[in-house]
């Protein structure tokens, strides 16, 4: 093949042959690879799982983001209506994207019950910590230590409640450590 004629393909980068200039620039075996991921992507992700094990695949139109603050400010959800074993109704909203699970949000009639106040912020670290994991496995959004440490500070109700306490200890592994926000906030002891 003279090199007028020859081409090298633009994924795997190997010569290919010139009558082939309508696939885009890639070879007879790319273009039907291409074409099988586009077109089947369960079959090529089951196939990728048989040979290396399951990888987390983003469907091709699927939406990318960076951070939350990157989410619209209105989205579709649905609001389930729960009953606990001491026969509080709790209501739990799944905000989605595209119908996929973006955000979780739970409340309850029950939030001036001093009682309830320590585990409604419990509850409350929980939701943001799964709403961000959900954005990472929906949307691809970075997952770091610091939106971890932030969505857990967030979450606190109250000086030395158990997220208080958790973002006080926690915050000494983040490097360089996260700097305190308001003056007051717990301080944690060495164990």
């Amino acid at each position: 093949m003279s090199e007028e004629s020859a081409g090298i393909c633009r994924v795997c980068g190997e010569e290919r042959a010139p009558d082939q200039e309508q696939l885009g620039g890639a070879c007879p075996l790319c273009a039907t690879l291409a074409k099988a991921i586009s077109e089947r992507p369960q079959l090529v992700q089951r196939l990728w799982a048989e040979q290396y094990g399951a990888v987390p695949l983003l469907e091709p139109d699927a939406v990318r983001i960076n951070s939350e603050a990157e989410l619209p400010e209105v989205l579709d959800a649905k609001r389930y209506r729960t009953i606990d074993r001491d026969s509080n109704k709790w209501y739990l909203s799944i905000s989605e994207l595209n119908g996929k699970p973006v955000e979780v949000f739970a409340s309850t009639a029950f939030d001036r019950d001093h009682e309830l106040q320590s585990r409604i912020s419990n509850l409350t670290t929980i939701t943001r910590l799964i709403s961000m994991v959900l954005r990472h496995l929906s949307l691809g959004e970075p997952l770091t230590y610091e939106k971890c440490l932030k969505q857990i500070q967030r979450s606190s109700r109250q000086r030395n409640d158990l997220p208080d306490m958790l973002y006080g200890v926690l915050r000494r592994y983040s490097i360089p450590p996260v700097p305190e926000k308001e003056e007051g906030r717990s301080q944690v002891q060495g164990l």
